[in-house]
């Protein structure tokens, strides 16, 4: 059993998303949806294929840039910002389809992530100077600390390709950690896990919260994994928004279960 995180009505939200519409030619993919995360909170967004969740994810992330509508992280605009501005201030993401260097080694995967701080100096690094050393060696540091978080130390210097596709999860979830995020959105992070991983999923993200303090968006079908982790929900169908709530407000409302979870 994880533990879900108290909000206090005082705390201001960590992301706000305002009336948020994407327009695709003559498609309305997404359709006025708003929604805010507080810090540490877990925020789930449901619903059918096609409901617009990965056109909201890809916005608030900065790949797509919303027809209108605002997207602010701590106070700031980042709607129209690059994706890779939007992960500097602190907002990463995985994806659906896993996007790691296959050939590349697990450690070397996570010394990447961080090029940023190590690419910093192109002159210290070609004479080696002490500020280049350092970094390097900090960024050596911080790689094995996700490693050990995430149960990744013994397979550091296997190809990441080479994994299971659970590990692979977590490699890339240690590859969004290394930079320090404030909001992870993770992507259908349970898809083609096995019981036994959705479990070490579940209690994984719930440590992320509690131990490392990043709040977490995220996009599921698997609604045991939704049900268990969640603090809210945001329920979509046809890129409109149905509901936002507690898991079981979610659970027990008839819209709900007349357009996602079915009717008996």
């Amino acid at each position: 059993m994880t533990s879900k995180s108290t909000m206090s009505a005082e705390q201001s939200p960590l992301l706000e998303v305002n009336a948020l519409s994407m327009r695709f030619g003559g498609l309305l993919a997404v359709d006025g949806i708003s929604l805010a995360v507080m810090p540490q909170e877990v925020f789930a967004i449901i619903g059918p294929n096609g409901a617009g969740k990965t056109t909201v994810f890809n916005c608030i992330s900065g790949f797509y840039q919303p027809t209108s509508g605002e997207i602010a992280l701590q106070g700031v605009s980042i709607a129209r910002r690059a994706s890779h501005v939007v992960a500097q201030q602190g907002l990463v993401r995985t994806f659906q389809n896993i996007r790691l260097f296959k050939t590349l080694t697990v450690v070397e995967n996570l010394l990447v992530a961080q090029h940023n701080q190590l690419n910093n100096n192109l002159i210290s690094g070609l004479f080696k100077l002490p500020g280049y050393r350092r970094a390097e060696k900090d960024a050596l540091d911080r790689a094995a600390y996700w490693l050990d978080q995430l149960g990744l130390t013994a397979l550091a210097n296997r190809e990441a390709g080479t994994l299971s596709y659970g590990l692979q999860r977590r490699v890339e979830i240690a590859r969004c950690m290394i930079t320090k995020p404030r909001l992870l959105l993770l992507d259908e992070p349970a898809a083609g896990l096995n019981p036994q991983e959705k479990q070490e999923l579940q209690q994984l993200i719930d440590t992320l919260r509690r131990q490392h303090g990043v709040a977490v968006l995220l996009i599921e079908h698997d609604m045991s994994l939704i049900m268990g982790i969640s603090d809210r929900i945001l329920v979509m169908e046809h890129g409109k928004p149905i509901v936002t709530g507690t898991p079981e407000l979610v659970r027990n409302d008839e819209r709900v279960i007349k357009a996602y979870l079915g009717e008996e």
